[in-house]
């Protein structure tokens, strides 16, 4: 089973966990609707629709409201921590979290007690807080968009708020980004980095380049990163091999996005709903 960790942009919003249930625009989890627009729900909502084509059990959750603050983020790696010895998770995927070194050495302490060692995936803060604590090369996959990675190539950057300004956002620089960020031990086993190109890597080797389609109008519009997370997070959780399953979910987000027909308004739920298509037109 895949589960999911992340905050949702609320203040008034306690920690939940549960199965989560996907009802037109809205995911259901212990009973509380929640919108779907970007962010840790757009993963979600991805993951469940690949999830139901693949004939796998709906995600389990574990959600709390963070504005930024922090609050919601400190409560929900406390719940976590405590929480879960009692599962067993095939796949983990660590989502918008405030960064916290602290926290994520906890967290991978806690794993580690498990019977069974689950599938690490880490994007967002909680990629950010792998790097800090010192951690990148527990996780199995990260999914950085470029500005990410930058973080990620700059060894002395101790929070991304001080990436230095010649390692900045330069997509035409992210082969340079992927070696150095190998170079210094702060990359996950495996890389699927978003942008108009997304390039799958394995310990530091570009193995594949998806780039087609292009659909420039999907350049604005929020969440996509967020979507091709859950499709590679549901695809490993439905037991395809990892190098294909970030090749996959990279040809299947775009091709979602294709099938919408974006325009600059258009919302990343109208793009999930396109998941099963594209993954029938791609297999």
């Amino acid at each position: 089973m895949l589960a999911v960790i992340g905050t949702v942009p609320e203040e008034d919003f306690s920690v939940i966990s549960g199965k989560a249930q996907l009802e037109d625009n809205f995911l259901i989890v212990k009973g509380r609707k929640i919108s779907i627009q970007r962010g840790t729900p757009a993963l979600i909502a991805s993951a469940c629709k690949l999830l139901e084509i693949s004939g796998k059990a709906e995600p389990y959750v574990y959600l709390a409201g963070d504005t930024g603050k922090g609050y919601g983020s400190r409560r929900l790696y406390e719940f976590f921590v405590r929480e879960i010895k009692n599962h067993e998770f095939d796949t983990l995927t660590f989502h918008y979290l405030m960064p916290d070194a602290d926290w994520c050495n906890k967290i991978l302490l806690a794993i580690r007690e498990l019977n069974k060692q689950p599938f690490l995936i880490a994007d967002a803060g909680f990629m950010y807080a792998a790097k800090m604590s010192g951690n990148a090369s527990c996780f199995d996959l990260f999914t950085p968009d470029p500005g990410e990675l930058a973080f990620l190539a700059d060894e002395e950057a101790p929070h991304p708020f001080y990436t230095r300004g010649f390692l900045l956002h330069d997509e035409s620089r992210v082969e340079e980004l992927i070696e150095r960020a190998y170079k210094h031990e702060n990359a996950a086993k495996y890389l699927l980095v978003k942008g108009r190109a997304d390039y799958i890597v394995k310990q530091g080797r570009i193995i594949d380049i998806v780039s087609e389609p292009c659909i420039e109008a999907l350049e604005p519009i929020g969440g996509t990163g967020d979507s091709l997370t859950g499709i590679v997070s549901a695809l490993i959780d439905s037991g395809y091999e990892v190098e294909k399953a970030c090749s996959m979910a990279a040809m299947i987000n775009r091709i979602a996005g294709q099938l919408s027909n974006p325009e600059p308004s258009t919302q990343i739920s109208e793009i999930i709903k396109f998941i099963p298509d594209a993954f029938k037109l791609l297999i």
